[in-house]
């Protein structure tokens, strides 16, 4: 029998830094001589995740259409897909499930262990949280938050850690820091609690041993009111687009020579588009754009916006002025999606057409309201 591979999955609300985190665990695995696959997974298609991941030159399976718990023999054949050479089966694969998505446990760690545990050991589930959201969410902290019912699954997910990763510690003072500390032991004792910093390494090894080298010791199935849990999710609003241009010729643009500063590009429609949504009172979940030279996924800029007010921040510049471009953009907001695509459509004349003098096409755009979460699997209790 072969060696089982370790399935590690990083949960966690959407614009907690997942990604981030997922990328920085493979580099550390393969600097460990260990091969790496990764799954990406989104209601939709389109994945800005996927981009990045595969700009990484990581082995990548991207489950569109419903979350790992729904869509549960996609989650197989995707691993089975990235281990169809045997010479590079994965020793390891990092899922990043949806962030809007709980009871991962229940429906997704321990069916897989139970049924395929000859072939995954099962680490134990990581949750990832952005620092001010979360104290928002727990009371501790004033400012914006989502409705009850989105709070409900936010809950959740905690309720349902092993491990939980405060990231972006450097937006905390260590006095804001202690306090989140002592809250989220107060209310989730049973998980361990890690301080870390995805974007500069700061506490990732500590972190990254216990889910590296441990096994899903899950004590008890958390309770989930689906019907509160659906509607949580209906209260979101979805956006995927992939739109793309061309740079007139002999044109430069926002200082660019030779062509258009993609970077400048990407921070004006990431204001344009936040700005729209505060105005209108919606509160942004994530906001996450990728842009590429056509044909060239390893050149990548990319940009995020985790919370209304907060700034956008460039993760990923790029190097030379562009001639064309290839611009993926996920947007997730307690909003309504139609006001999503009207935000994101008036951003892109006045950015793309208006500040840049580009003609664009949109190749693909699609808003809508998660549907019901259905699990494939679900353990009722434990063995």
């Amino acid at each position: 029998m072969a060696q089982r591979s370790r399935y590690i999955m990083l949960g966690g609300f959407l614009g907690a830094g997942k990604t981030t985190s997922i990328l920085k665990f493979a580099d550390w695995l393969a600097g460990r001589g260990l091969k790496v696959g990764l799954i990406t997974n989104d209601q939709g298609a389109g994945l800005v995740d996927t981009a990045l991941s595969r700009a990484h030159s990581f082995p990548t399976e991207e489950i569109a259409g419903g979350c790992f718990c729904c869509r549960f023999n996609s989650l197989v054949e995707a691993a089975a897909a990235l281990s169809a050479d045997p010479e590079r089966r994965p020793d390891v694969f990092l899922a990043e499930p949806v962030g809007s998505c709980t009871d991962l446990v229940a429906t997704v760690a321990l069916p897989l262990q139970q049924i395929y545990g000859d072939a995954y050991r099962v680490a134990p589930m990581s949750v990832v949280v952005d620092p001010v959201r979360c104290a928002r969410v727990l009371g501790i902290a004033d400012g914006k938050k989502f409705s009850e019912n989105v709070r409900y699954i936010y809950r959740k997910q905690l309720e349902e850690a092993e491990l939980i990763a405060i990231n972006k510690i450097d937006l905390l003072d260590t006095r804001q820091l202690d306090g989140l500390k002592t809250a989220l032991a107060a209310e989730f004792p049973a998980a361990r609690v890690f301080e870390v910093s995805a974007r500069d390494g700061r506490g990732l090894d500590a972190w990254f041993e216990a889910a590296f080298g441990g096994e899903t010791a899950a004590t008890q199935i958390i309770e989930v009111d689906y019907a509160r849990y659906g509607e949580g999710e209906a209260l979101l609003g979805w956006l995927n687009g992939t739109v793309r241009f061309e740079v007139p010729d002999g044109a430069g643009a926002a200082g660019a020579v030779g062509g258009l500063d993609g970077n400048a590009l990407l921070e004006a429609l990431a204001f344009e588009i936040a700005a729209s949504l505060e105005r209108d009172g919606s509160e942004v979940a994530h906001l996450k754009m990728t842009l590429t030279p056509v044909g060239d996924p390893f050149e990548i800029a990319a940009i995020n916006l985790t919370r209304g007010g907060s700034g956008a921040e460039l993760s990923h510049r790029l190097s030379e002025p562009l001639e064309d471009g290839e611009l993926l953009l996920n947007l997730r907001a307690e909003a309504d999606p139609d006001a999503l695509a009207t935000a994101v459509r008036a951003a892109l004349d006045s950015v793309l057409r208006g500040r840049f003098s580009l003609d664009y096409r949109a190749d693909h755009l699609e808003h809508f309201r998660p549907g019901q979460p259905v699990p494939t699997h679900r353990v009722e209790a434990l063995a």
